[in-house]
């Protein structure tokens, strides 16, 4: 089969045909459809992720497909099952091999690419909005890097949760899609992003996926007892956050990695993603694929990441 790889440690990654693996104790075989791309791919490659997996490894971390097989421990799942895996590596490629319990049913009525773009960005968003920060109806949700992988759900879950919303992205393109996904208010990444917010109220929330100057920025623009999600750092810088600013005004930054939860708590995770499917089911969730690529073509996917000149989710088609 046709895997996306990384063979050697920090090594550049390459698609390669390796043996089709098959299912042990607790897992099952998957035939792959689809496999969305997010921008911690981008640091894999780069040898920048804080949780990269030792090499030779298959990139792809969340996918969609069927059960081909599954191992005799496996009792509730099903050959034949369409599943989404919030797998964290292995899911680009032909086929894979993955524990059951990072699987998920999806309905018939949600598409491969829509399964596969939906765990890692929509389950941060609803994690660590309602898990986390504990967003109410009737609070200002700022989001930096709206139109991106996790800022564009940000915004569609908080206006979904009741919160006014505001969106913060380069250039009017962007910006167009985040009102779309239900911004309330619009601000370039040309203007001055502190006074903007501070005209317009204040923030309650944060839910920054840049780092650099917009969270410097944002954790200027809170309210007294604003929380903040540091979520990513686009811009390449990692923001130092100053201890004594957070006293003045009773501020909280709070730490969030879905991945961690995978880990120590995956009945949270697996908890929202049954109220996500729920909302997309009901027509309140719509995601937003700007690219579906083959398999092919998955170096352009990751470049799209790179250039930031994707919006929503970069998809890539690995089977028919």
């Amino acid at each position: 089969m046709q895997a996306y790889r990384i063979v050697a440690s920090r090594g550049p990654a390459n698609l390669t045909r390796i043996a089709t693996p098959e299912p042990g104790f607790g897992q099952i075989q998957v035939r792959i459809k689809a496999c969305g791309l997010n921008f911690a791919d981008l640091l894999t490659l780069e040898g920048r992720y804080q949780d990269i997996p030792s090499a030779p490894f298959t990139l792809g971390m969340e996918l969609s497909g069927i059960i081909e097989k599954t191992c005799d421990s496996v009792d509730n799942l099903a050959v034949g099952d369409r599943v989404a895996v919030f797998s964290g590596q292995g899911g680009l490629a032909e086929m894979g091999v993955f524990d059951s319990s990072r699987a998920i049913r999806i309905p018939d009525e949600m598409s491969y690419e829509h399964a596969a773009a939906f765990q890692i960005a929509y389950g941060t968003s609803h994690m660590a909005l309602d898990h986390r920060a504990r967003l109410q109806p009737g609070e200002t949700l700022l989001v930096t890097g709206a139109a991106g992988g996790v800022g564009l759900t940000a915004v569609e879950i908080g206006k979904l949760m009741g919160a006014t919303v505001i969106a913060h992205a380069r250039g009017a393109d962007k910006l167009a899609v985040a009102q779309q996904a239900g911004a309330d208010h619009l601000i370039d990444d040309s203007e001055d992003l502190r006074s903007r917010v501070l005209d317009l109220g204040g923030a309650d929330v944060v839910y920054d996926a840049v780092g650099g100057a917009a969270f410097k920025a944002a954790f200027r623009a809170c309210k007294p007892e604003g929380r903040l999600l540091p979520i990513g750092f686009a811009s390449g810088e990692v923001p130092q956050i100053p201890a004594n600013h957070l006293l003045v005004k009773n501020l909280s930054v709070l730490g969030f990695y879905i991945g961690g939860y995978m880990k120590f708590r995956p009945d949270l995770v697996r908890g929202s993603l049954t109220q996500l499917i729920a909302w997309y089911l009901d027509g309140r969730l719509k995601p937003h694929l700007s690219h579906v690529l083959p398999l092919s073509q998955v170096a352009e996917g990751i470049e799209l990441l790179r250039s930031r000149r994707s919006t929503g989710k970069v998809v890539i088609r690995t089977g028919d």
